[in-house]
């Protein structure tokens, strides 16, 4: 449910609807504008026949319901579009901001010469893995701690904010310690305990999309996030599989026009 405040809306008038949704059994959201506030009020198993009582409380200018199962994620609750800082690189706002780096960190001359050359090229951010899920249990898996220390050292001399991916509940400390945002790779997009744990920190979170995963799935993937408290969350279009075999993804180009009109955690 979106509780829109009228203009005028007092803070007394504010914290009663705000009381009144937690009593109701749901989490309040609060959302401040230029001119008004909207409050969301998100969860399950609540008393809504109570919460729309609101509807006459002072202060109160309309109740909307959410129609969509991503309750956080949808621009239903909050139409303005999000931008998400990093290190210093704002992404969602007016300019394009590029990631660039190797897909793993194999030694440290690799990637300082990488940081450079995409620091001289106009890339803002520095992508690189520590820990690797490969395929094949035999194929090289990232160095680590090892990789995380040379990353520190391409962000030291270049400038660039790091962006790595973090697989477990268990590299979570140790990861966060490093990057200045933690990528979810496409094959944890579910993995639900590492998302509620990411959830509580004060990182951001790049989020990428299954390869089999449907648009909603990815949305309610991302709503676990904000739902912990994680606001900083950024939706990466990896690919998907399709009937083709001779490329290892398809792009689908069409998800991001439409994740765009949904939801404003799109980067």
């Amino acid at each position: 449910m979106v509780i829109n405040m009228a203009a005028g809306a007092t803070k007394a008038e504010l914290q009663h609807v705000i009381d009144r949704i937690v009593e109701c059994g749901f989490q309040p959201h609060v959302i401040r504008g230029a001119e008004r506030t909207v409050i969301g009020a998100v969860g399950s198993g609540g008393q809504r026949g109570a919460l729309e009582a609101l509807q006459v409380a002072p202060g109160v200018e309309a109740l909307i319901p959410i129609s969509q199962p991503f309750k956080l994620v949808g621009r239903e609750l909050h139409r303005e579009s999000t931008v998400v800082d990093v290190g210093g690189v704002k992404i969602g706002g007016d300019h394009w901001v590029v990631c660039a780096g190797p897909c793993s960190v194999e030694s440290r001359e690799q990637i300082l010469e990488t940081a450079r050359s995409i620091k001289k090229s106009g890339a803002s951010l520095l992508r690189g893995g520590a820990y690797k899920p490969r395929t094949s249990p035999y194929d090289f898996q990232g160095l680590g701690v090892e990789a995380l220390e040379l990353l520190k050292e391409a962000r030291k001399e270049t400038g660039l904010p790091i962006v790595t991916e973090v697989m477990s509940t268990e590299d979570v400390d140790v990861v966060s310690e490093y990057a200045d945002m933690l990528q979810v790779g496409a094959r944890n997009m579910q993995n639900f305990s590492l998302l509620r744990k990411l959830a509580i920190l004060e990182r951001p979170i790049l989020l990428k999309r299954g390869p089999s995963a449907t648009i909603k799935e990815w949305l309610l993937a991302a709503e676990y996030l904000l739902a912990g408290g994680n606001k900083n969350v950024v939706l990466c279009e990896r690919g998907i599989k399709t009937f083709e075999t001779a490329t290892r993804n398809t792009l689908d180009l069409a998800a991001i026009a439409l994740v765009a009109t949904v939801t404003q955690w799109l980067g």
